[in-house]
């Protein structure tokens, strides 16, 4: 077994040696003889930048102990779609700040048998009683917390639904099999970790109001601390429960009961109906193609996979192998498309079943190129002069992620969520269960900016039975028909450019995981009109951004991706260093 954990001070010495690594490329715009030589580094042989390696199989995730339980359950004999269940609930129990079963997210899986790639969405449903005026008072203005902290705010959860179907569809080993480990740590507990401390912390004043969930992360009146034993008897019953019947024990059993009276003790819009027609949806995957790979990834109601699609294509135009890695030339492009696809979002993506997407049209290699030839090459765009665009033309925070391949090339790509740490804090008595907080998601009123900063219009309107519209973007790489790259991220408005670089670093730039999550990372959602950039960047690229218009501003990391590749015969993988508790295994 091959092991690799990711460490806060190692990820810091990443990052640093990224810089050195790197710094070379963002002086000069063209290739040199010392740019070519600093190319040859990123090759496996004399990289610093080492990912973790496998033969038969590989799997990333963002903790630990659901990384170990899927490997388990893979070299017992059990597939890819196994592995994949056994984290999802590993995770409510391990990682309760994202990992759910009171969320939602999407899953892409690639069966290497019928050579079919899957895009399973079971993204959250707004309930029947959810409208356009949800959040709103009578003046018209957007309650202030009401689509975050209240009963208002959960839709209706997907996640058991979700993993019960890619289970019963593609799942080998028996059920409780693939539970037990989410059962046991839940009974006996393990250790908090500073990183679920923080989280803790950083959330006590929204979680510290409800006094089902203080029972359970509290201790002597104040979050648990780093050291201490979190245990879940409550979800560890839940978890029983869903283990032997399935996931009527959470839709129409006594889960669904003690949710729905928790909706009811505090005016909550989610009712038995609602939880008894939850659906999930079997959707065709987005499909595109870059410089000779072709890349499956979630459709609508996720953003991602049409907006990375849409952004590659119009980097299909520029030399980036050339310009080098974060040089000033290639941000600036980089990040000039990012406007144009995210100014586009605003206006066109929301839940496919309500509303009319344009989707060939944004998908366009046409449509791409006339985006390219509004993009200035010396100049940033003021934000304020970039409006969606016309793609119908060209017809013809907090969630984790983990990643899955092994040597035959099956591939699992999830993302799922609470929304924001905890979701809506509110933990339903009796089940241990947290709730979601995803109607934030939706745009409480048009023009109005979510917890992300992502500025929404009618497409993504509140509205009974609907979808929001989601950054989510588990993403799958082929290469010759066959997986090469499994991966995706968490980071609200975020994910979508934190999974587009790692594509960009492994395709252009040949990086390996572990290269690739080391890489100081940049962004730009086109309102507010900032370039986000990590620590990392050299200041002579810095100078260069900001001379050519650009509002510069260096904030925390962001992304925590969970990669997963072939390279060379041989698998690869790496979980990000900015998160210390992330763990790649492989066997």
């Amino acid at each position: 077994m091959y092991r690799s954990v990711s460490r806060a001070l190692f990820g810091a010495a990443l990052l640093s040696l990224s810089v050195a690594l790197h710094a070379q490329t963002t002086l000069d715009y063209v290739q040199t003889p010392a740019t070519q030589a600093a190319s040859a580094a990123y090759d496996d042989g004399y990289s610093i930048f080492q990912p973790v390696l496998a033969q038969e199989a590989i799997v990333a995730t963002e903790e630990a102990h659901a990384t170990e339980a899927a490997l388990a359950v893979l070299q017992e004999g059990g597939n890819v779609i196994d592995a994949a269940v056994t984290i999802g609930f590993t995770l409510a129990v391990t990682l309760p700040n994202a990992g759910n079963l009171g969320g939602g997210g999407f899953m892409l899986y690639h069966d290497a048998q019928d050579q079919q790639t899957y895009a399973i969405d079971f993204r959250e449903v707004a309930p029947k009683g959810a409208h356009k005026d949800l959040f709103l008072d009578q003046e018209g203005n957007v309650i202030d917390g009401r689509s975050l902290y209240s009963h208002y705010a959960v839709g209706v959860p997907g996640t058991v639904a979700g993993l019960m179907d890619a289970y019963e569809r593609w799942g080998s080993l028996p059920l409780e099999r693939l539970l037990a480990p989410a059962i046991e740590l839940a009974e006996q507990g393990f250790e908090v970790s500073p990183t679920l401390a923080s989280a803790l912390e950083r959330t006590a004043e929204r979680m510290g109001q409800w006094p089902a969930t203080k029972e359970i992360f509290w201790r002597d009146g104040q979050p648990l601390q780093a050291g201490d034993t979190l245990t879940q008897a409550d979800l560890a019953h839940s978890l029983r429960l869903i283990a032997e019947q399935g996931q009527d024990a959470f839709y129409r059993g006594p889960i669904a009961d003690a949710i729905v009276k928790e909706m009811q003790d505090h005016q909550g819009a989610i009712t038995r109906e609602d939880l008894e027609e939850y659906k999930v949806i079997l959707r065709e995957p987005t499909v595109g193609q870059y410089r000779g790979y072709d890349i499956a990834t979630m459709p609508p109601p996720s953003s991602g996979g049409v907006h990375i699609l849409q952004i590659l294509n119009m980097a299909e135009h520029w030399p980036l192998q050339d310009w080098g890695h974060n040089s000033a030339q290639t941000i600036h492009h980089l990040a000039e498309a990012m406007k144009f696809a995210y100014a586009d979002r605003s206006t066109f993506l929301g839940d496919p079943d309500f509303v009319d997407i344009p989707l060939e049209g944004l998908l366009s290699k046409t449509y791409a190129a006339e985006l390219v030839e509004k993009i200035n090459p010396e100049q940033a765009t003021p934000a304020e002069q970039i409006g969606a665009g016309n793609p119908s033309d060209h017809e013809s925070e907090q969630t984790t992620h983990y990643s899955i391949l092994d040597n035959q090339g099956n591939a699992v790509s999830v993302t799922y969520t609470l929304n924001t740490n905890f979701g809506s804090g509110i933990v339903v008595p009796g089940t241990g269960i947290l709730l979601n907080n995803e109607m934030d998601d939706f745009s409480a009123k048009p023009g109005v900016a979510n917890a992300y900063g992502l500025i929404g219009g009618e497409a993504n309107a509140v509205e009974a039975g609907k979808r929001p519209l989601s950054s989510m973007t588990p993403t799958i790489v082929f290469a010759d028909g066959a997986p090469m790259l499994v991966t995706g991220s968490p980071g609200g408005a975020r994910i979508i450019t934190t999974v587009l670089q790692t594509l960009i670093n492994a395709l252009d730039f040949d990086m390996n995981p572990a290269q690739s999550a080391a890489a100081p990372r940049f962004h730009h959602q086109w309102l507010p009109d900032e370039l986000r950039i990590e620590l990392g960047l050299s200041a002579d690229t810095i100078d260069r951004l900001q001379a050519r218009g650009h509002e510069v501003s260096i904030k925390p990391t962001m992304g925590r991706t969970q990669t997963v590749q072939k390279r060379q015969d041989q698998l690869q993988g790496y979980s990000d260093p900015r998160n210390p508790d992330g763990l790649t295994l492989g066997y």
